[in-house]
């Protein structure tokens, strides 16, 4: 009976702790007047940092955080810091963040949004950000195991996080409509923006490969916060992009040029082909097509995706299709099933970045664009790195 009453005694102090700690954080997070919860498949790292930089050359003193491929925490002044984890991601950290930020006394939080369930999105949303503007990139297939397998169910699991009586800006346009009704029930303005409301003209400014359906919903919370567009842009373009960024690195060796396209972040076959098509029309791509494709055995449904999207999108459109990491095998028998040839298929399989650097010089004559798709783990990160450390040295 006694450790009964122990139990007890703990169990009401834990409770009692709880709800102190609870109204603390309320107080916290509602003494900063400007809160932007990011969300959405696609490009929530990059508008994040985006909408940061714009606030912050507008003179809005602003903490933002990323999740994106490597969490960052970034302060006033562009600052910014890696968080360590202990353990695996959890939405928690977001306290400790809001936590920060309130005594720092700043005047804007920048939030990406790094929950999952939809559980957890509500969460996060209405007892930890409670933004007041909401932001929503994109509605895209991926996370299907866990949001839903078609686009309505995803757009419902990632609308948990539009506010009540507030702002939602998005750049969504395949069901922008989806968004606009639930937007409407929470009685929160809807504010869909146009990827052609930015020129190519303003996106020269960038150092790296941004999109212009970012650009344009960044420029958009800016300019709602009264922010003008050119100082907003000005402080876009200094911004770090995130290493999800669509990087390119040019190597010289042994008197080939090889283009080498980071796209491992884009890891939705929606998403890749709009790379894909960027790249195609927009910069262009020279000498022979190589897509890089990296999987993880617990990834096979977005490999299947990537490898129909291969198959019946691309195919001829490309010379070779490099397979590297991860149950490979599969992967190959999913990508002919497709429709691409076998004699363009190049199975490597769990290897390592200088092998797939050889082998892609093999098989180049005197250019190739390689566009590397799939997954940033596994063996994407450091195939990445070794392709860009590479385009510092020339070989002759």
């Amino acid at each position: 009976m006694y450790s009964f009453y122990v139990l007890l005694a703990i169990v009401i102090v834990a409770a009692i702790v709880g709800i102190f700690e609870y109204a603390r954080h309320q107080n916290r997070i509602h003494s900063i007047p400007i809160r932007i919860h990011i969300n959405g498949t696609r490009g929530k790292s990059s508008v994040t940092r985006l909408i940061g930089a714009g606030l912050r050359a507008g003179g809005i003193s602003t903490v933002t955080k990323v999740t994106g491929t490597f969490p960052r925490l970034i302060i006033e002044d562009g600052t910014e810091t890696y968080i360590h984890r202990k353990s695996s991601a959890n939405i928690i950290e977001q306290l400790s963040i809001v936590k920060y930020a309130a005594l720092r006394k700043t005047k804007a939080l920048v939030m990406e949004c790094m929950a999952l369930q939809p559980q957890y999105q509500t969460i996060t949303e209405k007892h930890m950000i409670h933004s007041n503007i909401g932001v929503m990139t994109n509605v895209r297939l991926d996370h299907v195991d866990v949001m839903g397998h078609t686009l309505p169910e995803i757009a419902e699991t990632l609308g948990r996080t539009i506010p009540e009586n507030k702002h939602l800006f998005t750049s969504e346009n395949v069901i922008p409509d989806i968004l606009r009704k639930m937007a409407d029930k929470r009685n929160t303005v809807s504010h869909i923006t146009d990827l052609h409301s930015v020129t190519q003209e303003e996106m020269n400014g960038f150092s790296y490969i941004e999109h212009r359906e970012n650009v344009a919903l960044a420029l958009a919370v800016c300019q709602h916060l009264e922010i003008d567009r050119e100082t907003a842009l000005k402080g876009m373009y200094k911004a770090v992009p995130d290493a999800g960024a669509l990087m390119r690195f040019t190597v010289d060796a042994f008197h080939k040029k090889l283009f080498f396209y980071n796209a491992f972040a884009a890891n939705d076959p929606d998403s890749t082909f709009m790379v894909w098509q960027k790249l195609r029309d927009e910069i262009g791509m020279q000498g022979i097509r190589i897509v890089l494709l990296n999987t993880r055995h617990d990834r096979l449904d977005r490999a299947r995706q990537l490898a129909e999207m291969a198959g019946k999108k691309i195919r001829e459109e490309i010379d070779y299709l490099i397979l590297i990491g991860q149950s490979t095998e599969v992967v190959e028998t999913m990508t002919t099933n497709y429709g691409l040839s076998k004699k363009k298929i190049i199975n490597m399989g769990w290897t390592t970045p200088a092998k797939v650097f050889e082998k892609v010089l093999h098989v180049t004559k005197n250019m190739a664009t390689i566009v590397a798709i799939g997954n940033m783990g596994g063996m994407g990160a450091e195939t990445a790195e070794f392709f860009e450390n590479r385009s510092f040295i020339k070989n002759d």
